[in-house]
């Protein structure tokens, strides 16, 4: 039997792209918090998995050699799982490729964006309109990159769903807080339904539920924590 990968979570976009993955498979995982809002991120045992202080991070027991091994960044790691199990990244050279130039879409663009328009919509103290404006007009860019994507393919890389679904689907869960409105997209709302309706993609979004607080409860000490890159109390 297979050991459990320790997957080092919190309920985020970014957590949820490897649940879904994981719950998609059935691959074995043992959850590991990592509260984001409290500074675990910064702890050392941490910092010696992900040097970035960003969960997920995953530790396998079972590596490519047989020996453990850990991955941080939620790309790096859903590339990593579908090697191993052999699911959701085509072996064949073009078609492989297309689903990683749509996942790094996703990184490079969808998560950074999206990030800073729900971030300046929703989270800052006192609103700046300029930031505002900025990252709504983005997010409405990008989800008409998407449309138009997915007005030519069943998913974004073609008639196979795969990693960069999993990737891009979390970063819309919360298109309200966005500024957008999914009626406006209709080709990426068929997929986002298509997405949403899957019994595994449901469950991942559920794990570690009960640990996510509203922002609205959270301190200044809390808010620098979890926006300003450090601990509490640096």
């Amino acid at each position: 039997m297979a050991q459990p990968i320790d997957l080092y979570y919190w309920p985020t976009p970014n957590g949820w792209k490897t649940t879904i993955f994981l719950e998609e498979t059935g691959l074995p995982y043992r959850l590991v918090p990592v509260d984001i809002t409290s500074g675990d991120q910064f702890e050392e045992e941490f910092l010696r998995i992900s040097p970035n202080n960003k969960m997920p991070a995953i530790v396998d027991p079972e590596g490519p050699d047989g020996e453990p091994i850990s991955i941080a960044e939620s790309g790096a790691i859903l590339i990593y799982l579908a090697e191993k199990s052999g699911r959701f990244l085509p072996e064949t050279p073009r078609d492989r490729y297309l689903v990683l130039q749509w996942l790094m879409f996703q990184m490079g663009h969808v998560g950074p964006m999206l990030g800073q328009a729900h971030h300046f919509r929703g989270y800052t103290p006192e609103k700046i309109p300029y930031a505002i404006e900025r990252y709504t007009d983005e997010a409405t860019r990008l989800y008409g990159v998407m449309d138009r994507r997915l007005s030519e393919a069943e998913y974004f890389a073609g008639d196979e769903y795969t990693i960069a679904d999993m990737a891009i689907y979390p970063w819309l869960v919360s298109h309200e807080r966005q500024g957008q409105d999914l009626e406006a997209y209709p080709d990426l709302k068929r997929w986002y339904d298509g997405m949403e309706s899957r019994p595994a993609v449901g469950r991942a979004l559920e794990v570690g539920k009960e640990l996510r607080r509203s922002l609205d409860d959270m301190d200044d000490d809390t808010r620098r924590t979890l926006f300003g890159g450090g601990p509490k109390g640096s």
